[in-house]
Formats: C-alpha cells, structure tokens, sequence
C-alpha cells in the first residue's frame, strides 16, 4: 500500500461552502483529494458519519467545476465518474445527498441514477446523453460491459467510485465486478478506482484486490480488432502450473501490483464517538430457546415509543414480517411503523423511505436492504432483534443512528435466546474493539468469468490473448492460467466437449482474422436480459387478485404487493392464509409468474411465517463466544439467569473450552441422543451431521435424524452412541470419501449446479417475451447435470459447483478448520438426562430428517415429545444430594 499524501487544500469555492454550513473539511477528505491529484487509486476507510461519500465524490467535484464548457458530442462528452454501491435504495439516497452540495454551490453537473428501477426511457436517454456522474450498481456495470460502443461510451471515465466495499468485494458478484473495472480500465486507462469503506478488516487485502496490474500489451493485439489470431492463440507463454485458477498468494502491503506506477493509497478517517449499545433483558429473563424474539415485543416497544425514529432490523424478511405485525398487534398508541424488506414491491419500499425522509414514520422494521450507508439523519435508535451474526454486520447497522462522526449513535440488542445473549455480548465486546469480521483470500470463478467473456463478446470482438491478459489484471484472476482461460472460451464457445453438438451452446464465433464475437444479435440480446450473478430461489410477482367472467369466474393478477419464493406457494392450497407486506393474504392460485391473493378477513394466518437465519454465524464471532463460555470472569457481564444456566450446565455436564468439543449422549424413552458443540454456524454443523450420520450407520448404530443450530448439532439414533470411539468417528477424512460419496447423491449439488448455469449462461431464464419458471430452470438444468456426470464429469461447470456447494452450502473449509482443532481434544460425557445447553437444538427435533439404514422409522414420538416447557422441567429437576439451588435458574 502506498502511504497517502500530504493532505491537499479546497478551493475557495468548496471552502467557502464549507464555512457556510459551519464545517471544517476532515483529514481523511482532504487526503482523498490529494490522492486524486497525483492520480492514484484510493481506499477510504472511515466509520460512518464521517463524511465518507463525500470524501469519494470530492475530487470528482471539484475536477467537474474547474472543466470548461461540455461539448453535446464527441471527446468530453461523455461520463466523469461512475458511482457503484451494492443496493439500488443506496444510489437512489446518494443521488439526493450528492445534489445537495452541487445545488448550493451552483455547479453545473448533471448528476442521475440508474438500477432495475428506472425507467427504460430514461435509461435510453442516458445512453444518448450521458450525465456527469451515474450512479449505479454493479449489474448495471456487466450490462454495460455488452453494450455496443461501450469502449467509446465510457471513453471519457475519469474516476470509478464503490460504495460499501466491504459488501461486495468478495464472491462472484465481486468477481463480475471486478472483472467490468477491468474493462473501463482498458476504456480509459487514466480512470482512478475509489472504494469506500466503514468496515475492512484487512485493508490490504482489499487494496490487493483493488489494484490493476495489466501485463504489457502483446505486439499487434492492443485493440479490439488489431492484429490476427491465426496461431496467436498462444502468444501468452502458458501457466506452468496449469489447470484452473489456483489460490492467490499472501498479500501483504509490498506486493501489492502497480499500474503504471501507481498503486493503491489507503487512507484512514479518525475515530468518531464509540457508539452507546445496551443488550436488553426482557423482565429479567432469556428464554432458553426461540429466533424470534416474541418475548420482548413489549418492550421493543417501549423504546420505539421513546425515540424519534427508530430503525428495527431482524435477519429475514419473514421475521420482518412476523415482527411487525407483533409490532402492531401491540400499537395502542397507533405510532406510524412501517416495514422494509426486499420481497416488497419497488414502489412500496420507495414510499418508506420518502416517509422516512419526510420524518413521517417512528419505526421502521426491516432487513439488510437498510443496512448500507443510507443517510437518515433523524434516527436515532437501532435495535437489532436476535443475535446480529457477525460484528461488521452490526456495525453498519448501528451506523444508521445518528450518522453523525462526532456524536455516538445509540443501539439496542435484544437477544432471542440464552446462546444468543452470548452471542450479542461478543459482538458488542468485538465493535467496543473496532474488531471486523474476517475475510478469506478469495479466488475468482469461472462461471462468473464465462459470463464476462459473453459480455465482451456482446459489445466487440477481442482476441484469446488480448483478453486473457486484462482478465489477469484483475485481482481474483491475477494468478488465472492461460490454459484455464481456453477451457472457459471453449466453454463460451461450444458448451465444452460433451455439449459441443448441440448447436443451442454455440454462443460465440471465430472469424478468419481470429477475432470472437457473438454468433448473432439475438443470442447477445438474451445475454443482456441475464447478467449478473444474484441467483436467488425463483420467486413469483404476489398480486392481488381481481375476477373476471360470467358464472364461471376466473381470478387475473392486479396490483402487485411484492414477490416471494415460489417454493413457498407450493405447499399451499387455495384458502390457505398466510402473512405478507404486513397484512394477512388468502391465496387464490398461481397464473403463470403470479401468485394470486386477495385481502383475508381471518387475522391469524393458517401458514407461518418462516423465521430461521439467513446469515451464518461468522468464524470471529464464534471464537469469541467459546473464549466466553470457558471464561468464567467473564459471565459477569452477562445476565443473571444466563450466569445460572452456565453454572446448571457446569453441574449437569461440562462446559466446552475453545479448543475442544463438548459431546453429551443421553437415552430419551427409545431413542439414544448425541449433542455436541462445536460453536461454527449452522453450515458447517449441517455438513458435519449429515457426515457424521453416514459413519453411524456404517457402525450399525441407526442414525434417524438430525438438527442444527448456529451452536451445536444433535443427532438420535435407534442404538447407544455414548459407546463409540469418538476419537476415530470425528477424523477430518471424512471430508475425502465421505463428503465425495455424500455429493454424489445430494441433491445440493444439483441445486449449486443450476446456480452456475444460470450465471455461465448455460441455461437463460429471461427470453424475450417469455420467463422461465424455477421448476422449468431446474428441470433443464438436472437433465444437463446427468449427461455432463455420464458424459464429461471433469466439465468446468460440475468443478465450479462443487467448489461453490464446499464453501457455500456446506462451509467445507470451516468444518476442515474445526475437525483439525478438536484433534485429540474431545470431551464426551454420558448423561443421565438432557444438559441445559441441549434444550435449544432439542426442541427443533421434528424438523429435518436424512437418510440412514433406519430412516424409514416414524419419528412421531420425537416431534411431540420435546415440549420446551417440559423440557426444561426435566433439565431442572433437582438430583439427589444435588444443592437446591440448581433448581433456581429462571425459565
């Protein structure tokens, strides 16, 4: 990294704007500007309220005010910078606040946003008259990227600016991202890159990743169309080392790459106000178990009632849901609350947060859509409801109070249960720290890369070379192999050796001067329709329904409320009521991509919301809630229920140290139980039960089922498990044959397999005119999965997959990382009864099953058998010669 300049001065035009609103320009804006003077990328990172947007935009200001007339056409024409944030309610607050300081200082700079939003016409327009700056997102930018005539678009680009880095560095929407940086590199290679950032934990990491190294161009091949391919496909000497993309080196500050001698200057804001954060206590007690956090409501709203505005933010949309309508059910005083989540339609989010802005609303209860660095200066609470899940997470939440550097903004943790209130006080202790999250080195993926090289291919033809080395200018790819890069365009280009006959996976061409380019205009039409790699579940557009027709009546989709998951309709019948955009719905059917609902006059709905995490418990999060629990001072600062529990479970069992597993076996009527402890998120416990119950039933002991939380994992079988080698059955080769044998069968393979497809554009889901279904994705996408494992089962797509299906559904790499840690550090303990830490997991028996040599045995006695009020009456029950005391931990 290189150090940052000595901080530049305002001009008196900015200066004086300044002074008018009594400010003073802060350090780390007055060096972003330097930094932007000696033309250097930059990397600001600066807690929340500081001015951080500012400080990215300033240069860009200032440049903008001191240019000459715009010419309507040709050089200087066309687009300055180009703002990127990770939410398309970001770039809609940034382009108000961003207005602010242009309309009172009356510069001429035309400034506008673009996202999935905005309408076509208007984005027709930018195309024809660029502004000054466009704000956008990230799937705006692969668009971009397949334009025709972009390379002359964006030939004027001074400066790229991504917002919340931190958010979207990393997986493969990073990847796309910067692999489109990479593009208007070449664009216009004098363009600055500037990330934003209040939480990085390792900012050279980011720096690394920010950074463009672009080998020397190759002799004849420095254009679009200069130079023939003939026989100079392999002008690039090979990767030795050969194959796919490997893992990047470490990077530390020094070998961070150049780009003509400039590098990545990392600047850092000062240290605002340490924000105010209580964990609440609802009438003294946690509950023992629960996600929602019901128990607390009455005091949630309380505080709400006592705040200006308060933002509520939960962890899925179905809480959010659930949430608010506990909210209203309790609203006696009729305080206007509103709810935000992403399944809400456009228009319905827009208005909250125009109410917002208007100050018209005391709370708002929503999920991450509000969690990146919008402006709302008028709130002045957070409450996070149930346990955060990551320290960075809770940071930008708590971001959003207050927003300003030099006043602490004010939060509220209401943990849902008792593990949880282990978990809110370590992320409370970790931001008191300014400790992040910690992020892995991550390599870029080659599906993400098929798409870009479509892209490419949409907007110009390029050569093999050419394009191989400004994919090796981009961070995740620098170590990327030439061979690896002929395997993706072949891929591109044929569909790979088992697809190549099929003329639908020809997408791309070589003509006879060696050039790619698209195959025809209809085929880059349907790329553009599908950029991108957001994969989520397929949903469907909820409308309400209206009817139509004589005696027969038949329903038609109206105005619509939002979309949801289509797997969630599945399971209903018409009738069913059930919980959306905080009203209650009957559902009427599915018509087509819509799910049809009308208002329902029964207030208590027949079909639950779900409520389980969405995010994973983060890996520095977790070490700090097992340093906790081993630490016996440090219960102190816990609850006095909670202290209680921890000294019931001391009594009853063991209490797990950082560096070992805690494994408790107990018989319950019939069926012998094992829970263990490995504090790694549910991921990673999933993976390792499903592993773990392949192994017993290979012992003979009957494994039947199975359930996780983000702390520990129970599994029941038909035999004793407390006879076992634990030792033997917890060895990391079960990550070889097992986890292989267990991906074979799984079906989360198919399911990673699609993703990929999806994001390589094997498979299109948009088509002009038309949208498939998940169920016709999903179809497609199986049947191509079976003849690529008969036909090629070394094809790139199955390789991707299981990569993703490791890190991303299974968490391979942490479980890895945990089964090495416990070597030889077990603790098992037999038990006579369930231990206060099992009843969590324990009353979630019911609500998964796997297979097994005794998987077809009912479980009827164990769904209704695990009643937590009960339970805990028995973890409770006092033991002969036991002190009473034992008996006194609050329920």
């Amino acid at each position: 990294m290189i150090p940052p300049s000595a901080p530049a001065t305002l001009p008196p035009l900015f200066a004086d704007w300044f002074a008018s609103r009594g400010w003073s320009p802060r350090r780390h804006q007055l060096e972003m500007i330097a930094a932007a003077q000696a033309g250097s990328h930059a990397l600001l990172v600066a807690p929340t309220g500081g001015g951080k947007t500012l400080a990215g935009f300033l240069p860009s200001l200032i440049e903008l005010s001191e240019r000459g007339p715009r010419p309507a056409t040709g050089p200087g024409s066309g687009i300055h910078t180009l703002y990127l944030s990770p939410l398309k309610a970001l770039t809609v607050d940034v382009e108000r606040n961003l207005m602010t300081p242009i309309r009172e200082i009356g510069l001429y700079i035309h400034v506008e946003s673009r996202t999935g939003d905005t309408k076509q016409s208007k984005k027709q327009r930018q195309r024809e008259f660029p502004p000054d700056i466009l704000l956008t997102t990230p799937e705006q930018l692969a668009l971009f990227c397949a334009w025709e005539g972009a390379r002359s678009y964006f030939a004027d680009l001074q400066c790229v600016v991504l917002d919340e880095i931190h958010a979207i560095w990393s997986g493969k929407r990073g990847d796309l991202l910067s692999l489109g940086l990479g593009r208007l590199q070449q664009f216009a290679p004098g363009m600055r890159r500037v990330a934003l950032s209040a939480t990085v934990d390792d900012p050279a990491m980011i720096a690394g990743w920010l950074a463009p190294s672009f080998p020397s161009p190759i002799s004849g091949e420095d254009g679009p169309r200069s130079g023939s391919d003939g026989g100079s496909d392999h002008a690039t000497p090979a990767d030795p080392r050969g194959g796919a993309a490997s893992p990047h080196p470490s990077r530390s500050a020094s070998h961070l790459p150049p780009q003509g001698g400039k590098g990545v200057v990392v600047v850092r804001g000062d240290p605002g106000s340490p924000p105010v954060i209580d964990v609440l206590v609802s009438e003294g007690h946690v509950p023992w178990a629960g996600h929602t956090g019901q128990h607390a409501m009455p005091e949630v709203y309380q505080a709400i009632a006592a705040a200006r505005l308060t933002l509520v933010f939960v962890n899925t949309r179905w809480q959010a849901e659930f949430v608010f309508q506990s909210l209203w059910a309790i609203n006696d005083q009729s305080l206007p609350i509103a709810l935000h989540h992403g399944s809400l339609a456009a228009e319905q989010r827009r208005k909250v947060e125009a109410a917002m802005a208007r100050g018209e609303l005391r709370a708002v209860v929503c999920t991450s859509t509000l969690d990146l660095g919008i402006d709302w200066g008028d709130v002045d609470l957070v409450i996070q409801l149930a346990a955060p899940k990551g320290a960075s997470r809770l940071v930008q939440r708590i971001g959003r109070a207050n927003h300003r550097l030099d006043e602490p903004s004010r939060a509220l943790m209401v943990p849902a249960s008792r593990f949880e209130t282990l978990e809110c006080q370590a992320a409370r202790e970790a931001v008191a720290e300014n400790a992040f999250d910690w992020e892995p080195v991550h390599v870029g993926t080659l599906d993400t890369l098929a798409q870009h090289v479509m892209g490419v291919a949409c907007s110009e033809s390029f050569t093999v070379a050419t394009l191989h080395a400004e994919v090796t200018g981009c961070g995740p790819y620098r170590d990327l192999s030439y061979e690896a890069f002929e395997e993706v365009l072949d891929f591109v280009a044929t569909g790979g050796y088992a697809l190549r006959t099929y003329d639908k996976f020809a997408r791309i061409v070589r003509d006879r001067d060696g050039f790619w380019r698209v195959r025809t205009p209809q085929i880059a039409q349907r790329h553009r329709m599908n950029v991108g790699t957001i994969v989520t579940a397929a949903t469907l557009s909820v409308r309400v329904a209206s009817g139509r027709g004589g005696a027969r009546r038949t329903r038609v989709g109206g105005r619509k409320i939002g979309e949801a998951e289509e797997h969630y309709f599945e399971r209903m019948s018409p009738g069913d009521t059930f919980v959306f955009a905080g009203q209650v719905w009957a559902f009427q059917g599915i018509s087509g991509l819509d799910a049809l609902v009308t208002r329902a006059t029964d207030r208590d709905p027949k079909i639950p919301s779900y409520g389980g995490s969405k995010f994973p418990l983060s890996t520095s999060l977790a070490v700090r809630v097992r340093a906790m629990i081993q630490d016996r001072d440090h219960w102190r600062v816990l609850p006095v229920d909670v202290q209680e529990w921890l000294a019931l479970q001391e009594r009853r069992s063991l209490i797990p140290t950082a560096d070992s597993l805690l494994i408790e076996t107990f018989q319950r009527g019939t069926r012998y139980f094992m829970v263990c402890y490995p504090f790694e998120g549910r991921l990673a416990h999933t993976t390792l039960a499903m592993l773990l119950t392949r192994r017993l039933d290979r012992a003979g002991v009957g494994p039947l089922g199975f359930v996780c939380t983000d702390y520990s994992l129970a599994i029941w079988a038909i035999r004793p498990l407390d006879g076992l080698d634990f030792d033997d059955l917890f060895q990391p080769d079960m990550l070889g044959d097992d986890l292989e044998a267990w991906l074979e069968e799984s079906f989360m393979m198919k399911r990673s397999f699609r993703d990929c497809a999806l994001i390589a554009g094997l498979i299109e889901r948009r088509q002009p005119g038309a949208e498939k279904t998940g169920r016709q994705v999903t179809f497609s996408t199986d049947l191509i999965h079976d003849v690529l494992r008969r036909h090629q089962p070394d094809h790139l797509l199955l390789r991707t997959a299981r990569a993703d299906a490791a890190a991303g559904l299974l968490d391979v790499a942490r479980l890895g990382q945990l089964l090495t840690r416990i070597g030889g550090h077990i603790r098992a303990v037999a038990l006579d009864r369930p231990s206060p830490f099992s009843v969590p997991v324990l009353v979630q028996i019911g609500r998964e099953r796997v297979g097994g040599g005794a998987a077809e045995m009912i479980l009827e006695d164990l769904a209704c058998g695990f009643d937590e009020e009960a339970l805990i009456a028995e973890v409770m029950a006092q033991i002969p010669d036991e002190p009473s005391s034992a008996g006194e931990v609050g329920r």
